[in-house]
């Protein structure tokens, strides 16, 4: 599968999943990979930022934080959707928000920060909203793909020698992952601008440049956090995305999940307890595409029992909010 634009050439998309593999690195590293200037790099940047939607955010990842994660799916009154997803786009412990069904269901990525607010919006807000009509709850078990490997890769529009290149300098971490109360103020900063500079940093939070850096420095090797990127896939000739509900067998479970880790449409998929047991994000190019993908490559996976999809309508929240 490749990529096609009509915006954007080779070089726009190389930067692209530049920035994917290392949302922090510098222009000159990225342009010293890719063979061009340091001026040409930030020049497609800002193009990038204004013509597809980029943006470079941190996210606290909550697998590796030992955090809950779940997937929710709600059915609304249908001129109440957009109201709704708007206000809950608005929480910082929602990931991303997508209209579907119409505009009648609403799909919801959250990663309450504590019980307190996983009941707070699971036993508080949304049941006591009028217009939502269903609430189906699935809880993330086990990730398969998705969170800081990105699904640009799957693209192999860069080769292994560049990847490694880029990544070079960001040494994993021994030990528990974890974001203390002194790094919020660090850590918030970058949930608003993941390449916010050192000195920048700095004024944030009054710590010293070092101790900035190497606070980061730890924060990244120790997966607690990792640099995101989020784009408009429209620009990249996939306009489309749907979250697939999948029941497989038990004993199915971890081969299907595996295999779908490897398909180039799948952008993140999860093991999930409730009402389905794999719930799983594709990006396609069109509902023939999407139609393929699920008579052919899922179609064929063994252990595969019940598939649902639910085309997006509209992406409400994709990592940041942007109300247009």
């Amino acid at each position: 599968m490749e990529l096609e634009s009509d915006i954007f050439d080779p070089l726009d998309l190389q930067i692209l999943d530049a920035l994917e593999v290392n949302g922090r690195a510098s222009f000159s590293r990225i342009g010293a990979v890719l063979g061009v200037s340091d001026q040409t790099v930030a020049r497609r940047y800002r193009r990038l930022c204004a013509e597809g939607g980029l943006r470079v955010v941190a996210v606290r990842d909550a697998e590796r934080l030992g955090q809950d994660q779940w997937t929710l799916r709600l059915r609304c009154v249908p001129d109440s959707a957009l109201t709704i997803a708007d206000a809950l786009a608005k929480r910082a412990d929602t990931n991303w928000i997508g209209l579907a069904a119409g505009g009648t269901e609403i799909v919801v990525g959250t990663r309450p920060r504590s019980p307190g607010d996983r009941d707070d919006l699971l036993l508080g807000k949304l049941p006591r909203t009028p217009r939502v009509l269903e609430i189906r709850a699935h809880q993330v078990l086990h990730r398969f793909y998705g969170g800081p490997t990105g699904w640009l890769r799957k693209f192999r529009v860069l080769g292994d020698d560049q990847v490694a290149a880029l990544r070079a300098g960001h040494p994993a971490v021994e030990g528990p992952a974890r974001i203390s109360a002194e790094d919020e103020p660090l850590v918030q900063a970058l949930e608003r601008d993941g390449r916010a500079t050192y000195p920048e940093l700095q004024r944030v939070t009054g710590r010293s440049e070092s101790s900035v850096k190497r606070r980061l420095d730890s924060l990244l090797g120790s997966g607690a956090v990792y640099i995101d990127i989020e784009y408009w896939s429209e620009v990249l000739g996939h306009p489309m995305a749907a979250v697939l509900w999948i029941t497989t067998t038990p004993s199915a479970l971890t081969s299907v999940g595996e295999a779908l880790a490897a398909h180039d449409e799948v952008a993140h998929a999860a093991a999930t307890a409730g009402p389905s047991n794999i719930v799983a994000t594709v990006v396609v190019r069109s509902t023939a595409h999407l139609y393929d993908y699920l008579s052919g490559p899922l179609g064929r996976l063994e252990g595969v029992q019940h598939v649902e999809a639910s085309p997006f309508l509209r992406r409400v929240k994709q990592l940041t909010y942007r109300r247009t």
